[in-house]
């Protein structure tokens, strides 16, 4: 009897089958690998803004007249102050951090009626957008 036989093993099909399901999956989680490396990355741009945006605002308030004066008003893509002065200095710090920490960072100060506004820019191209705000309102 020839027919007796048992089939034993996988057959040349079901191997190709199971390769495609398993590539595919592959496929979905390396999709989700690289969705996850740039958010992660996006989350570390907006922390770096932020711990930046209130880090002026320390300095803002521990110059206080200065700042309600309008020393340290400062409009995006401004160059930064050439001065000497202390507040100067302060944001010629605050615009040197902002463009090493952020890609393409910039920030604005602006200061009316004891009434802070402080935006930090960036280019989040790598990330989820192309452009970035990080805004503050605050009293001084």
């Amino acid at each position: 009897m020839l027919n007796d036989r048992k089939p034993r093993g996988f057959t040349l099909l079901e191997v190709l089958i199971t390769v495609l399901v398993l590539s595919i999956g592959l496929l979905g989680l390396a999709g989700l690998q690289i969705t996850g490396l740039k958010n992660d990355q996006s989350a570390y741009y907006r922390s770096q803004a932020t711990m930046l945006a209130y880090d002026i605002l320390d300095v803002l308030r521990s110059n206080r007249q200065v700042a309600r004066d309008g020393s340290y008003n400062i409009a995006m893509d401004a160059s930064p102050p050439s001065g000497d002065t202390r507040s100067d200095q302060d944001l010629n710090h605050w615009l040197n951090e902002l463009t090493n920490r952020l890609p393409r960072g910039d920030g604005s100060v602006n200061i009316v009626n004891d009434r802070v506004t402080i935006i930090v820019q960036w280019d989040d191209s790598r990330g989820t957008e192309a452009a970035r705000q990080f805004v503050v309102e605050s009293q001084l």
